[in-house]
């Protein structure tokens, strides 16, 4: 029990120097990438530079002991952290104790449904977000989040939640741009947009190995950062117009406490199981694709529990929400981080920050920090995913599309609710109207396919219905429908098989509809049965009448049920193409 729910014991029984030397080296260059991204995401989230410092140490420490993943990089990212603007925003002004006590309480609401979640074993909820959604989602904020730090990098003031609101306001303050704040800030993307699609080759062109290149290519943030503060302090330009971070709290974090406000608690309910969901999908993606690569196993349940350990403590260190990055994961993977031990070193480093480097930000150009925001996230935004899924399949193309409009013309919590119940409402759609086949005999085989599809012998008295999906209350109503058009269009017919291999459940509702198709046929004088039923839905039809009502037989399998009622011609087509095999054999 104990190993269960503290992981650690695990990997850290046959903890040794290599895998320390190993997890060192990553957080060494995932601190490097944190800090101005730690940084950046406080300010994305209208909060203060150091809040982004102190929700990048606790939280990596309760990881480090209950997570499972060895190689998931936790802290802010720039979803939640859109996500907590969006919701904290509506609630109190930035720069106030109201508002960063709200995002506060946010973490730590989001951190305890997630530790519910977890001990309840709830993880499966996740699955009721789609990727099509999660994707439109992602997207639709990738570019909500570029389009809200243009006016950063313009040094205008510009408002809005939405797309509309945010352009319109940057477009009526074009003439208020500041000259060296745009120079800053342009200069700053382009040189971060070049260092992580072309300073890799650079350096390996200059006789780096891959993986030193690899690792001085991701410190381009630590150097736009280095050198955009040093020319804002050596030239003055805070006295010209360009914002600057200003001073930073140096030191730790304190103990605190989140608002104990119950209606503030109401008001930031929905957001906060917004934000639960949509970073436990996020995690647990991430998770999971790097655990495969090295063949390891992750606990889907677990992992709630480790992310809401990590929320919790973040709220009590000052922080607000955390998930698991992407980018910051895929780093950690491939710096070699073998435990989340790695993770509590990188908690150690940003501590060691906050101690000894938050001087050194003061005259940090909030453009710079923009700049990392934008190159960022544009590496989310996936909109050729919308051709892929809409050559696939039109629905979910349909859930995608309606996220990312919702989303980008009504703010991200609008986005994700339209999204998921568009996804609940397709799958409704979809499987009230479940594939059904009528199926025949394969000559010469004991096999039946569907006879639009397959050369197949039916007989002319017995008409065989496939149903390929789970009965239940939205797609009762088809089979009666489907069952009664076959009665009706064929005054010859004497018996229907339903055919059930692909059944796995029946419930009350599609129960009551083979009741009625039973006595419904029983009046036309027509005979049901039922073949390749599984042995669940056996077991719950004994506790029914159905059964013991039931005008036919239930059958093994298909070709006993064709066997006993057409008997002659199943023969005669297996036969025939026997002997016209051994024909041409001979």
């Amino acid at each position: 029990m104990l190993r269960k729910y503290f992981p650690i014991l695990t990997w850290g029984a046959t903890y040794n120097r290599d895998t320390l030397t190993n997890d060192l080296i990553a957080a060494v260059i995932v601190t490097i990438m944190l800090i101005p991204q730690s940084l950046a995401y406080a300010l994305l989230a209208g909060l203060p530079a150091e809040v982004g410092l102190y929700a990048s140490i606790a939280p990596l420490l309760l990881y480090a002991l209950l997570g499972t993943s060895r190689a998931l990089a936790v802290g802010p990212v720039a979803v939640a952290s859109l996500m907590t603007a969006a919701a904290v925003g509506q609630l109190a002004a930035q720069g106030t104790p109201e508002y960063l006590g709200a995002a506060i309480a946010l973490a730590f609401l989001s951190g305890l449904m997630l530790l519910g979640m977890g001990f309840l074993r709830l993880g499966f909820l996740a699955s009721f977000l789609s990727h099509p959604v999660i994707s439109g989602f992602i997207t639709a904020s990738g570019i909500i989040i570029a389009a809200s730090q243009l006016k950063h990098i313009l040094g205008v003031k510009a408002e809005g939640h939405n797309l509309l609101e945010l352009l319109t306001s940057i477009l009526g303050r074009l003439g208020e741009i500041n000259l060296p704040t745009l120079v800053i800030g342009a200069a700053a993307t382009a040189f971060l947009f070049w260092a992580r699609k072309g300073l890799k080759g650079y350096l390996k062109k200059r006789g780096y190995t891959d993986k030193m290149a690899g690792i001085l290519a991701r410190t381009g943030p630590v150097a736009a950062v280095a050198v955009t503060t040093f020319l804002t302090w050596a030239f003055g330009l805070s006295d010209w117009g360009v914002r600057i971070v200003g001073e930073v709290p140096q030191g730790l974090p304190m103990p605190t406490l989140p608002p104990l406000d119950l209606d503030l608690w109401s008001k930031i309910a929905v957001p906060a199981l917004l934000i639960t969901v949509v970073g436990y999908v996020e995690t647990i993606s991430v998770a999971q694709t790097l655990a495969a690569k090295r063949r390891q196993r992750i606990d889907p349940d677990q992992e709630l529990i480790a992310l809401g350990g990590a929320n919790v403590s973040s709220a009590l260190s000052g922080g607000f929400p955390v998930t698991g990055g992407f980018a910051r994961s895929v780093v950690n993977f491939d710096a070699g981080a073998e435990t989340p031990a790695a993770g509590a070193f990188t908690a150690v480093g940003m501590a060691l920050a906050t101690l000894f480097l938050t001087p050194l930000l003061y005259f940090l150009p909030q453009a710079t920090l923009a700049a990392t925001i934008i190159v960022a996230v544009l590496s989310l935004v996936d909109l050729g995913a919308l051709k892929h899924t809409w050559s696939f399949s039109r629905p979910d193309f349909a859930a995608m599309a309606a996220t990312i409009l919702v989303t980008l013309a009504s703010g991200v919590e609008n986005g994700i609710v339209a999204g998921v119940a568009l996804s609940i409402f397709l799958h409704l759609y979809r499987t009230s109207r479940p594939h059904v086949a009528i199926v025949g005999q394969v000559p010469g085989t004991e096999h039946f396919r569907n006879v639009e599809r397959h050369a197949v012998i039916t007989a002319p008295d017995v008409v065989t219905i496939r149903v390929d999906e789970s009965l239940y209350f939205p797609n009762a109503r088809f089979l009666e429908d489907t069952v009664y058009a076959q009665v009706a269009s064929n005054k010859a017919l004497g018996h229907v098989v339903l055919m059930f291999p692909a059944v796995n459940d029946v419930d009350a509702s599609a129960l009551e509809s083979l009741e009625a198709i039973n006595e419904r046929l029983t009046d036309s004088g027509v005979t049901l049965h039922l073949s390749e039923v599984k042995g669940p839905v056996m077991d719950r039809l004994k506790r029914s009448h159905l059964l013991d009502d039931l005008t036919g037989r239930v059958f093994l399998t298909q070709y006993d049920a064709m066997k006993a009622l057409a008997p002659e011609l199943t023969a005669r087509t297996l036969a025939a193409c026997r002997r016209d095999t051994l024909r041409t054999a001979g």
